[in-house]
């Protein structure tokens, strides 16, 4: 091949590599910007999942570790023990209450227990007040713990 058609095929080349380019960012900034709202509430329910999954699969390991340690007293195991089904309990309690409310035709939510509060994080603009009756009705009903000690939290 000429010199001048090697220059001008890798020219060529160049040039639809700058276009692919471009078209490649265009693309990705129109996708982005339709999906930036329903990507961020669908993201927070999963980046909560996934910290919330993290966390306990770590205090599951130091469970297990002072339970199987040589080193650990009866008291120690037993403490670790009682811990570990304790937050089984409470896994299991959030997986329900959870599914509970999305039975109701919510669309998402999270929700956490703690030793005096339960917060229920619900994918939803606003909440009616038949809604939030539904929610507290679902919590009441499977955690046995009073209306004071729940608090409901809209998401968009």
């Amino acid at each position: 091949m000429k010199k001048r058609t090697k220059i001008i095929i890798i020219a060529a080349m160049v040039l639809l590599l700058g276009v692919t380019g471009y078209l490649n960012v265009m693309l990705n900034n129109s996708v982005s910007s339709n999906n930036d709202e329903t990507a961020t509430t669908s993201s927070y329910f999963q980046t909560y999942r996934s910290d919330r999954e993290s966390t306990r699969d770590q205090e599951m390991l130091y469970y297990d570790a002072i339970i199987s340690s040589e080193s650990s007293t009866a008291e120690a195991i037993a403490t670790a023990e009682s811990a570990k089904l304790a937050l089984i309990d409470q896994m299991e309690q959030e997986l329900v209450v959870e599914g509970l409310i999305k039975a109701k035709g919510f669309e998402d939510c999270v929700i956490t227990i703690s030793d005096s509060n339960v917060n229920a994080v619900v994918k939803a603009e606003e909440l009616t007040s038949t809604e939030v009756a539904q929610i507290v009705e679902i919590i009441q009903s499977q955690l046995e713990t009073g209306i004071e000690n729940i608090k409901i939290i809209p998401v968009e």
